[in-house]
């Protein structure tokens, strides 16, 4: 992670850099899940990812080159972002359309916010990957944070795997990440160099 090259933000699948061999990593998250953060995290802020408390900030695709070898890319989170109808459809429009067509695509962090309970968003984005055999796996995000009236972090983890193994019969990997303790972040790294 000693360099981190923003290359390109593309509003449509088929301008996103060509293939170039390398494997691309993809990021995906509800809006205000901390995927800035976590792009910060990961590459100790090399990326220059802004980090906004409003949501919709994302409005790209944006290619990250990482040391010559592998891309991130940071996708338009999905959900409650303060945009028009239209802009947010083409935002999902582009995404699922980079997720099923980008032939170097390696796998995708499914960003979930651990500090609140499984949201439906969440569990249909999961089910649409899954449905269309696209390989993730699932960082929670905001691990640190038990919020006050709200179940206990490890209490809504455990939700969603109950969730997704009555559904699916099958759990995608997980990784718990804070990017205040800067936990998660070589099991987030290793889970990268697997794939």
């Amino acid at each position: 992670m000693q360099k981190v090259e923003f290359v390109s933000a593309t509003e449509d699948a088929d301008d996103c850099p060509p293939p170039d061999g390398l494997p691309e990593v993809a990021v995906i998250g509800r809006s205000n899940v901390g995927k800035s953060s976590l792009l910060n995290l990961l590459t100790k802020g090399k990326s220059g990812a802004l980090v906004s408390s409003k949501p919709g900030t994302t409005q790209h695709i944006n290619h990250y080159l990482v040391a010559k070898k592998w891309w991130i890319v940071d996708l338009p989170g999905y959900g409650f972002a303060k945009a028009s109808k239209e802009s947010t459809e083409m935002w999902d429009r582009f995404t699922k359309e980079y997720f099923t067509t980008r032939s170097n695509l390696a796998g995708v962090l499914l960003l979930i916010d651990a500090s609140i309970p499984p949201m439906e968003k969440d569990l249909e984005y999961a089910d649409w990957l899954i449905t269309h055999n696209v390989p993730f796996t699932i960082v929670h995000t905001k691990c640190d944070r038990n919020k006050p009236g709200m179940p206990a972090v490890d209490t809504n983890i455990d939700e969603l795997r109950r969730i997704l193994d009555e559904k699916w019969h099958r759990l995608p990997s997980m990784i718990s990440t804070s990017s205040v303790s800067h936990d998660g972040r070589e099991d987030v790294l290793k889970f990268i160099s697997s794939i």
